[in-house]
Parts: structure tokens; C-alpha cells; sequence
């Protein structure tokens, strides 16, 4: 797999002040080429190459080609690169039945199409890879220069059930091969790449005995695959011409909590770890208590929504203790997902006075559907529609950073907070997602 490159090297994004870049006059816009004589592929090659303590750079700027000399030391060299293009990235060419993007309106900017599944990207920011395509060239690289970990999207181990689930057409699978997901994990293992596998449940398709099945034959191969997540489906309510999926019920959830907590147990005493993890949404579909914080072991895979509510929670009464006592505090609406708005307004009551102004609303998700309830799919135009028909928000209103994307300050159909600010008439604040962050929001003057 050799993704298209439109040049050379990697590009500058940012210099951070006071660090061995600035001070060898790298700059924004710079196109390194090669450290130290090897050429630069893409941001892996320059991690890899750029461990060293003495650096030199083949730099290209203005059309020529300069040579700067880097004394890194241990300290870290201090540039951030520009993210490929969706040209750049290698993308996904499965039709995998649950698929979110294939499950988007027309008429959104076209970034929210790209469909990638692109090794580098799963080692760089986590974004899980099916395997499929992976071709020799790309598993030498992997082994070569470290590449872990890897977040694989498995979903089945049976290869015609994956077969199917990735929309790989039957009368190919067979010789295809390419959903044949263990030996791929297995020589990867044996490389001593650390993984973390996924697992989409779709309900009537990879659960039950299946289920059970994926778990089991994932095991042995621990601790490379260090974790196995198993997130619920989501569905929008833009399925045309989509196979027929549904999603959990209550039900079917709690009984999932059960047979996860028995293969934890069992886990825990084979392997020393309880291997396998369930989202969050599951429990909150269940009604049942979220874990406690060590059930997570780290929280190694918190950004696929399994711990993250665990972390808030106790991050928020932690900060809570180490705030400034205060009796009041100003008057804010706080956006947030259906899934999640009672939580909060009970960790609001915990806060007393500095937060007796401060109001949750729930917003709706009209745009994709009510199945959806997380606040990071919220829209522009819900966020208005539930706030509109509102009398007091108080001084601010206070969204949360997970619904803005592509680090342009844009939610997802591409209304902004100063659009949101200019339609409401009042101050909206984008605020981190993290307890001390909307502690800390909520107590401005």
C-alpha cells in the first residue's frame, strides 16, 4: 500500500518559540527533505530519523534547497507538521455495513467523506484500520520503524462473517482473502506490534455466539493485542439503500454487561487483564453503573468512548476538591448530548452554589436521528433549534470542544460559534473537555 504524495518531504504547520527549531531558523512553510540523508516520506519517517542528537536538514524554501543543522539534544525539536491532504491519505475501499460515513447527508464539506484506513494514521492519532490492503511493503515498514500501536477494526474473526460486515462482495471472498483478520494480527504479534482491536456490535450480525467467538480467538494473542473495545453500531436516520441494520435494546444490553463482566473475570485470571472492554453507551443503554476507574487498566483506549465517562466523573470531583471555594458563580448554558445531560446535572449538584446558575440543556440530534445522543455529532443548527426556544442563557453559553471539528472551529455542517453567538445574541465559549476546563468556565466573572 503506497498512498499518493503530491511532493517530497513534510511541511512546517508550526515553530514552537524557544526550542532547537527556532533557534536553527526552521519556519513555517519549510519543506524538509531529508535527516541526516534519508529522504522523508511522510511525519513517521521524520519521527523515526528524527531521534538523534544532531540533526542535519535538506530544507526547501523559496524554491532552493538549504541546509540547517539541529543540535536536539534530549529536549524535543519543536515543529508540528502539516496533516496530509485526503490525497495524501490512503483510504478505505470496503463498504463495511455500519459504516458512519456512508451514513452522512449530502451537501457537508467534503473532509467528512474521506474514508481512510491508512497504517500511519492508525500509529499517529489512533484511527482504526481494517487491514485489508495491507501489502508487504507496508508490513515491513510497520515492523521496521516500530509502528505501535495500531488500532485495528476487526468486528468478526469468522472471515466470511467480516467478509460480509465489510460489504466485500461473497463471490470474491473466498479468493479475495483480504478478511482473513487473524493471520494479519498474528504476524504482527509475533513482530511485537502492540494492537487494540474494535469491535462494531451490529445486532443480529457479529453478536451472540459470534461475539463470543471474536473474543475468544483474539485472546491468545494477547498481551499484543492489549485490548478488544466493543462499541455499539450507530445509526443516523440517512440509511437509504443501506443494508438493514438496528440497534441494541435495553435489554440486550444489560444481558451484554453480564457476559462481559464474566469474560473479565476469566480474562483477568488467564491473562492478568481484563482484555475486554465495553463503551460507555452500553452501560448508559443499560442503566448500569459505570465501572470504576481501575476496570479500565489506564484507560488505553479512552478516545473510543470506553472509560471516558469514568474519567469525567472522577476528574470532576477531583478538581472540584482542589478548586477555590466559591458560593456562586456565573449564570451559563451548557450544551451537551442527550446520553449524557443527567450525568452532568448531577456532577453540577455536587458543585453547589458556584454552579446553582448554570443549566444543562440536552440537545436533540435532529440532524442524524435521536439514536444519536453523544455531544461531539452535534450540529450548528440543533445546538440553535434547542437554544432559540430558550428565554435566559445567562451570560454564555458554553460548548464543548469535542463538537467542533477539523481545527478550523467549525461543527460538523460547518456553522461556526460566532454564528452561533451572532443568531442567539449572546457570548458562546468553546471550552475543553476537561472537568478543571468547565470548572473554570463556569467561575469566570
Amino acid at each position: 500500500m503506497r498512498p499518493p504524495t503530491s511532493a517530497e518531504g513534510v511541511v512546517v504547520a508550526t515553530v514552537r518559540p524557544r526550542t532547537v527549531a527556532a533557534a536553527a531558523g526552521l519556519a513555517v512553510g519549510d519543506r524538509i527533505l531529508t535527516i541526516n540523508g534519508h529522504a522523508l516520506r511522510d511525519a513517521i519517517d521524520f519521527q523515526f530519523h528524527a531521534g538523534e542528537e544532531r540533526l542535519r536538514l535538506d530544507v526547501e524554501r523559496d524554491g532552493r534547497v538549504v541546509a540547517l543543522t539541529l543540535a536536539r539534544g534530549r529536549g524535543d525539536v519543536g515543529v508540528e507538521l502539516r496533516p496530509p491532504t485526503p490525497g495524501e491519505i490512503s483510504t478505505c475501499a470496503n463498504k463495511c455495513v455500519f459504516c458512519f460515513i456512508h451514513q452522512l447527508p449530502k451537501g457537508m464539506r467534503k473532509s467528512l467523506y474521506v474514508k481512510d484506513d491508512d497504517f500511519r494514521l492508525s500509529f499517529l492519532h489512533g484511527n482504526y484500520i481494517t487491514l485489508t490492503d495491507l501489502d508487504e511493503a507496508a508490513f515491513e515498514r510497520i515492523v521496521e520503524q516500530r509502528l505501535s500501536p495500531l488500532y485495528v477494526s476487526v468486528h468478526a474473526t469468522d472471515p466470511g462473517l467480516r467478509s460480509r460486515l465489510l460489504g466485500q462482495p461473497a463471490r470474491l471472498a473466498p479468493a479475495h482473502g483480504s478478511a482473513e483478520i487473524l493471520p494479519r494480527m498474528e504476524r504482527l504479534a509475533k513482530a511485537g506490534i502492540r494492537m487494540h482491536a474494535q469491535i462494531v456490535l451490529c445486532p443480529d450480525w457479529n453478536d451472540g455466539r459470534e461475539l463470543e467467538r471474536t473474543v475468544r480467538e483474539l485472546a491468545p494473542l494477547h498481551p499484543q493485542v492489549a485490548t478488544t473495545a466493543i462499541v455499539p453500531v450507530g445509526l443516523t436516520r440517512h440509511r437509504e439503500r443501506l443494508p438493514a441494520l438496528r440497534s441494541l435494546t435495553p435489554d440486550e444490553a444489560r444481558a451484554l454487561v453480564t457476559t462481559v463482566e464474566g469474560w473479565q473475570a476469566r480474562s483477568l485470571a488467564e491473562l492478568g487483564s481484563r482484555f475486554v472492554f465495553l463503551a460507555d453507551e452500553i452501560y448508559l443503554l443499560a442503566g448500569h453503573p459505570i465501572p470504576p476507574a481501575l476496570a479500565y487498566e489506564g484507560f488505553l483506549v479512552v478516545e473510543d468512548g470506553v472509560g471516558l465517562v469514568r474519567r469525567f466523573e472522577d476528574g470532576f470531583v477531583r478538581a472540584l476538591g482542589r478548586a477555590r471555594p466559591r458560593t456562586s458563580g456565573r449564570a451559563v448554558t451548557i450544551v451537551t448530548g442527550e446520553m449524557f445531560a443527567s450525568r452532568l446535572e448531577r456532577l453540577l449538584g455536587l458543585a453547589g452554589g458556584r454552579a446553582a446558575a448554570a443549566r444543562v440543556v440536552a440537545v436533540p440530534n435532529e440532524f442524524f436521528g435521536r439514536s444519536i445522543g453523544v455531544a461531539g455529532l452535534l450540529t450548528g443548527r440543533d445546538i440553535l433549534g434547542a437554544l432559540s426556544r430558550r428565554d435566559d442563557l445567562g451570560d454564555a453559553v458554553l460548548l464543548p470542544a469535542v463538537a467542533v471539528r477539523d481545527g478550523d472551529g467549525v461543527l460538523l455542517d460547518d456553522v461556526t460559534p460566532a454564528d452561533l453567538a451572532r443568531d442567539l445574541d449572546v457570548r458562546v465559549q468553546v471550552v475543553p473537555t476537561s472537568p478543571a476546563a468547565l470548572l473554570r468556565a463556569i467561575d469566570l466573572p
